[in-house]
């Protein structure tokens, strides 16, 4: 099988596309995980087994009919008062970007507040990738032991990508040659 010239291009473009679309994801955290967002769930617990990091997204799952989300300062979310409130959410399926690093304040406006549904998250600005070098004091076990926000999941989508190309173009020389380069 004979490929192109531009073949070995557009594989490594694809590569590259794909490996920069999946190293900076986000995670959709749904407040409350399978109870969703509702009267009787500990939601301070729930917000303490995360780590939220800005460009993340929080979403709500509820019966729009019985239930709303509004974003607070910190006395709405102390008083449950939506008064000052800064956003307003009633499609039973909401999904908000954490746009900022800072203390978020979410509380349900029919008075669900007043029966725990209210939630606090900290966000956390995106953590840089270690530099090469190791500074003083830190060993390079420990650099390495703190890699790039999920990286992990990054890894695994560009070596699907290049499974998938490789087994279409498996026939193609340049194939081998791009490989170790990964």
């Amino acid at each position: 099988m004979s490929t192109s010239s531009s073949s070995p291009l557009i594989f490594v473009l694809i590569l590259s596309a794909a490996a920069a679309a999946t190293t900076v994801s986000a995670t959709d955290h749904i407040v409350g995980a399978n109870r969703g967002w509702n009267p009787g769930v500990n939601y301070t617990l729930w917000a303490n087994n995360h780590t939220f990091y800005t460009g993340d997204l929080i979403s709500f799952r509820y019966i729009k009919t019985q239930y709303n989300v509004f974003e607070v300062n910190q006395t709405g979310y102390d008083n449950c008062t939506t008064e000052g409130a800064v956003g307003n959410w009633t499609s039973g399926k909401d999904f908000i970007l954490l746009d900022k690093a800072k203390r978020y304040y979410f509380i349900c406006g029919t008075g669900g507040c007043f029966n725990g549904m209210k939630v606090s998250v900290l966000v956390h600005p995106v953590p840089s990738r270690p530099s090469s070098a190791v500074g003083a004091g830190h060993s390079a076990a420990e650099k390495s032991a703190a890699p790039g926000r999920r990286r992990g999941s990054a890894v695994a989508v560009v070596g699907a990508v290049v499974a998938l190309l490789a087994s279409i173009w498996s026939r193609s020389d340049w194939i081998f040659v791009l490989i170790p380069i990964l």
